[in-house]
């Protein structure tokens, strides 16, 4: 028994929203309408539910197929090889929507007619912790950055001094599902060898759920995983870092 989607056909009109939201690829339109493809591509986390605009789905606890992370790696692969050729680009997933394919990146240092004068330190795709697969590979063996929405925009030198060599997860936790938030990433910490997870935060007070949301993750997975504090104001400095 495990928590799993459920879609009511009779609301839905295709939309493909749901099918969108969906990084692991679960979710197709099918003759108009959304279908749960396989059980074991579905992970119960649910990023899918606040998509539907005709409230078409909901989760259920029923038996089900435990969701299997390599058989969606094989999915997504086989979706991308079947859309090639296609009028599709390869990196069009199965949900068509290529915004969440999973890529590695290398930084590279800005083109001549850019004047930044920094080189960009991302490192993966996607950031949007809704998007990222658990199972991405580039969460191994490195520091994890979770940071709230706003930090980049407000800390000029995000790249530079925070980023460089660590995985990305972003995220607002005022506007966002917290809930959804707090079981993706106890699943992260459970699926992989996390050194040291960083947490940024602005000072408004909403913000400071970011460090309750990572905190109860962590406390979930029965992990012991470092934990850096670092509070970023509104006026671009750096107000606090600590150890937790």
């Amino acid at each position: 028994m495990r928590k799993i989607i459920k879609i009511d056909e009779e609301k839905c009109d295709g939309c493909g929203l749901c099918a969108t939201a969906c990084a692991e690829g679960a979710i197709q339109i099918i003759a108009g309408k959304a279908r749960l493809v396989s059980d074991n591509y579905c992970d119960g986390l649910g990023a899918c539910l606040g998509e539907c605009p005709q409230g078409a789905l909901t989760m259920e606890e029923r038996e089900a197929a435990g969701f299997d992370p390599a058989a969606v790696e094989r999915h997504l692969a086989a979706a991308g090889n079947a859309h090639h050729g296609h009028g599709k680009t390869a990196d069009t997933m199965a949900c068509g929507c290529p915004s969440s394919m999973t890529q590695i990146l290398t930084p590279v240092a800005p083109s001549a007619d850019q004047t930044t004068g920094a080189d960009s330190q991302l490192g993966q795709w996607p950031v949007q912790l809704r998007l990222v697969p658990v199972n991405a590979p580039f969460f191994d063996g490195k520091p994890l950055v979770i940071s709230a929405d706003c930090v980049p925009f407000a800390y000029a030198g995000f790249h530079r001094d925070l980023l460089s060599g660590k995985a990305l997860v972003v995220g607002c936790p005022k506007l966002d599902d917290t809930e959804l938030y707090r079981n993706k990433l106890t699943e992260i910490f459970l699926a992989h060898d996390i050194p040291q997870v960083e947490i940024l935060f602005m000072e408004v007070p909403c913000c400071s759920a970011l460090l309750r949301l990572v905190q109860g993750a962590l406390a979930d997975s029965g992990k012991t995983i470092p934990l850096l504090a670092i509070k970023v104001g509104i006026r671009g400095n750096i107000v606090e870092s600590r150890q937790l």
